[in-house]
């Protein structure tokens, strides 16, 4: 038996003894923040006028054949112009494609967001939103070796697998809610460095259970993700550093994630009070762990109205032995405009 195949047993092995259990599960991103429609479909919306977001990760290279998840969105308030408003209304829209393992399954999704966020006063809102959504999973089953093709001595290609007949791609319907409290003081280029910025929220994924079995006997569905979160901006004052504290927390059938760490933010350029169209630059690196699984170390650049960002899990739960701590990395690019009192401003 090759290393490769006794690599592929004993990931299965650990997998279906940890938290992160073999059965179909949503994609994740290390960095939760920057794609925030995979983490609450309220989240269109309610920090920025208008966003787009492109995220690429891949993990598990050392181990077997990587995982490899692309992930783009954009949303975008509506009524941003109206005066005298109560509230803002905003949509969004959220693909995603995720390809995974030998058999090169394969999910993608495309999910359409609608939110409206209530203004509380002139640093807070609340809001609610909703997704409805498109899936497809796909598998290639000419790609596996399956137990029946050994003839004893070695893999036969030319056996009949044994395995029973199923579809090689599989539709489905989804939706889903969430709801998201922010709360902004200050203004982010002022001397004092006084910012105070903060997101809570809590969203439910797949509320319709959408059927996602390929075998058309077998009744499957997909079980509801929980996703709740907390992250904050907090200028420390008099200075040009701030911390930027988050924890993420996700829940599907018995896979359950903690996420939680702090990025520090340096303040390269200092924005302009004038025009308001120098919006500073930042330079910010962070440190994260991710419980029974991973430290994740991330770094980001913002420059005006974009951002550019990497993280690298370091894989330290009991595959270690096998991943010999090799994990994931994740790049993110994003465009996000903001406007707070008139003057326009950029926030991750």
């Amino acid at each position: 038996m090759n290393l490769r195949i006794i690599r592929l047993i004993l990931l299965a092995v650990i997998v279906a003894n940890n938290t992160h259990s073999i059965f179909a599960q949503d994609v994740h991103f290390s960095q939760a923040s920057s794609s925030p429609l995979t983490l609450n479909p309220a989240l269109a919306g309610a920090n920025n006028v208008t966003q787009a977001i492109v995220n690429y990760r891949t993990q598990w290279r050392s181990v077997a054949s990587p995982y490899s998840t692309i992930a783009a969105s954009f949303d975008m308030r509506l009524n941003e112009a109206s005066r005298q408003k109560k509230g803002i209304f905003a949509m969004g829209l959220n693909l995603y494609n995720d390809q995974s393992g030998d058999l090169n399954l394969a999910t993608t999704n495309a999910n359409l967001n609608m939110a409206y966020h209530l203004l509380i006063d002139r640093q807070s809102t609340i809001g609610g939103g909703i997704y409805i959504g498109f899936g497809q999973r796909s598998i290639s089953t000419s790609s596996g070796q399956w137990a029946n093709q050994f003839n004893g001595d070695f893999y036969d290609a030319n056996l009949q697998s044994g395995e029973a007949a199923f579809a090689d791609k599989i539709n489905y319907f989804d939706v889903g809610t969430g709801f998201v409290y922010t709360y902004r003081g200050s203004e982010n280029y002022m001397t004092s460095n006084d910012q105070k910025e903060y997101n809570i929220g809590f969203a439910v994924y797949h509320l319709n259970r959408p059927d996602y079995s390929f075998m058309a006997a077998k009744n499957e569905q997909l079980y509801m993700r929980f996703s709740g979160f907390a992250n904050a901006i907090i200028g420390i004052n008099n200075s040009r550093n701030s911390l930027m504290p988050a924890i993420y927390f996700q829940r599907q059938k018995t896979a359950t994630e903690f996420l939680f760490g702090t990025y520090w933010r340096y303040r390269i350029q200092e924005a302009s009070r004038v025009t308001g169209f120098n919006k500073g630059s930042y330079l910010s690196l962070g440190a994260f762990y991710r419980t029974n699984d991973a430290l994740v170390a991330k770094a980001m650049f913002e420059m005006f109205d974009y951002s550019v960002g990497f993280a690298y899990d370091i894989n330290v739960s009991s595959l270690t032995s096998v991943s010999k701590a090799r994990g994931g990395f994740e790049l993110f690019l994003k465009y996000g405009l903001a406007k707070k009192n008139g003057a326009t401003r950029s926030r991750i």
